[in-house]
């Protein structure tokens, strides 16, 4: 059974990275209309939102049948998922709230976008490698 469940965390954070991914194509799908940009980001911060939620859930699960106690790696892991979720609120609030149709400032934001997009793959992936290694022995916490 606990195998399981941190077989289907793991399958979620990679299914959370690939559409990490994916997201950075969405301000240059909509490069030419600006609500759409916004609509795009709407949904994108919706799903973000969703299959993060999964992930914390299935790794509390995992947490709890596995009798895993409150270790730092498990405390860094809520951490970054804490960041994860502040930084794509704001985004999305600064996405919502500006005036897209204005070309400079959707010009400005797609960048942003993409930064913030690129900023949220590597704390994942910086945090899939480091579990990784703790796995096979290389990094004792």
């Amino acid at each position: 059974m606990q195998e399981e469940i941190i077989a289907s965390h793991g399958i979620l954070v990679t299914a959370f990275l690939t559409f990490l991914v994916a997201g950075l194509f969405i301000p240059s799908m909509t490069s030419k209309d600006p609500l759409a940009f916004r609509k795009a980001s709407f949904i994108y911060t919706m799903i973000f939102q969703a299959i993060a939620t999964m992930v914390v859930f299935t790794g509390m699960v995992a947490m709890v049948i596995g009798g895993y106690g409150f270790t730092l790696s498990i405390i860094l892991m809520i951490v970054v998922w804490a960041v994860l979720m502040f930084i794509e609120i704001r985004k999305y609030k600064l996405i919502k709230y500006s005036n897209v149709q204005v070309p400079e400032i959707h010009s400005m934001l797609k960048k942003a976008f993409f930064q913030i997009s690129a900023v949220q793959i590597m704390l994942v992936a910086v945090m899939v490698l480091f579990m990784v290694l703790k796995a096979k022995g290389a990094v004792a916490l």
